[in-house]
């Protein structure tokens, strides 16, 4: 949804900024005008705006930053206080602005009569398995239970991620720390080698002369090559939000050695525990197969649930429809499959959950522990072979004596 950046002032003068999510200036103004605050402005929250292009720094809710959020909002339900207060209370208490903006429009329409599931949808930020949640909670009158059964999810969900991530951190920095130090001796190092070369009337070795040929092609073009790699992650990155486009990346993924195993038990263990969590909340299976399906980031996945949900819709069982789908592994058939017929499907799916994320730790301890290796191995291969090529003719030339005349 698009940003506007609007400019208020109160009764003494006093302006203020303010972030709101809206899909025109127009339903800004009127939003803005219907709490009598005077606008000043509103304009286009971006550096470059217009048609579908938008590469503004945009604002977003952290996932840590949104389950304190509704741990607060829990506590101060539990403890009595009515809905807009508590809304109200930590709409004040927010640092975040845009964050804040979204609260107070909630506060808004929550007071104007909507649902607070409805309030929260209409923002078009927040996860569909929180509004999901809290449409159960008020069906079934028990708003406190269905958040804090989201919030432990959450926390699960929050600890995998950082998990995952944490394993992540030193390959990626050692595969950047090869790259660059590998682009700045070709680039810079090795065509002063040239130089110096050139002034010797002296023949080269085929790999010496080779990589000179590198380094002069890489200064030469370095800025060329350097802008068509930002044009190339740009286009990707639009690109893997259509839906071919994050169908095929999600399906690169999923191949990859090692790597694609772990992406998939890491989904299937969070299509797990969000479908739990949404059938704790009294929701129809169908329902909570949308919900969990709509929330998954592999595509492929999301499109295996598609084809579940109406498999299911048409009366048959979940587990055989799952196996039908090729994508979901055995184990994981199996587990539900118990579950479903012992009429205990709900913690089953935790289980499947919990056995999943222990493997993925698992998995992943032990890829880290090649692939580091590798990379290590990888880097002093390359930046030995330069320096070999580098000073090969020194070598030569120092041992025949003609270096130092």
């Amino acid at each position: 949804m698009p940003e506007f950046v609007v400019k208020l002032a109160d009764e003494r003068g006093r302006v203020t900024e303010q972030v709101e999510s809206a899909h025109t200036e127009a339903e800004v103004r009127e939003r803005l005008a219907q709490r009598g605050l005077h606008i000043q402005s509103v304009r286009t929250h971006g550096l470059l705006t217009g048609g579908s292009l938008n590469f503004a720094f945009r604002q977003r809710i952290k996932l840590q930053e949104f389950v304190i959020f509704n741990q607060q909002f829990y506590t101060l339900i539990h403890a009595g206080l009515p809905i807009l207060t508590g809304l109200k209370l930590l709409s004040q208490r927010q640092r975040n602005p845009y964050f804040k903006s979204l609260l107070e429009d909630i506060r808004v329409r929550v007071q104007g009569g909507d649902p607070l599931s409805v309030a929260f949808t209409a923002q078009k930020v927040f996860p569909r398995i929180y509004t999901t949640t809290l449409l159960a909670g008020e069906k079934s009158g028990n708003l406190e239970e269905v958040l804090m059964r989201y919030i432990s999810y959450q926390r699960v969900a929050l600890s995998a991620r950082k998990k995952l991530i944490a394993s992540l951190i030193y390959p990626s920095l050692l595969v950047v720390a090869v790259t660059v130090m590998v682009s700045y001796l070709i680039t810079f190092v090795v065509p002063k080698f040239g130089e110096l070369y050139s002034q010797l009337d002296a023949e080269l070795p085929a790999m010496t002369v080779f990589m000179l040929n590198v380094g002069q092609m890489a200064q030469k073009y370095f800025w060329f090559v350097a802008a068509g790699a930002i044009l190339l992650i740009v286009f990707v990155m639009r690109w893997r939000k259509t839906p071919s486009g994050a169908e095929y990346i999600d399906r690169f993924r999923l191949k990859l050695p090692f790597l694609g195993d772990i992406w998939l038990k890491y989904q299937i263990a969070m299509f797990s525990r969000t479908l739990s969590t949404l059938l704790a909340g009294g929701l129809p299976l169908v329902t909570c197969l949308e919900t969990a399906g709509g929330s998954m980031e592999s595509r492929l996945i999301a499109n295996a649930i598609s084809e579940v949900i109406v498999k299911v819709s048409e009366g048959q069982p979940l587990a055989s429809s799952l196996e039908n789908t090729k994508v979901f592994p055995d184990m994981a058939v199996e587990m539900i499959e118990v579950g479903e017929s012992t009429g205990a499907l709900r913690p089953m799916l935790n289980s499947v959950a919990e056995f999943f994320e222990e493997d993925v730790q698992t998995t992943m301890a032990a890829a880290m522990s090649l692939i580091e290796p590798i990379i290590l191995i990888g880097m002093a291969v390359i930046v030995g072979a330069v320096l070999i090529s580098l000073y090969m003719p020194i070598f030569s030339l120092g041992a025949s004596g003609r270096f130092g005349h």
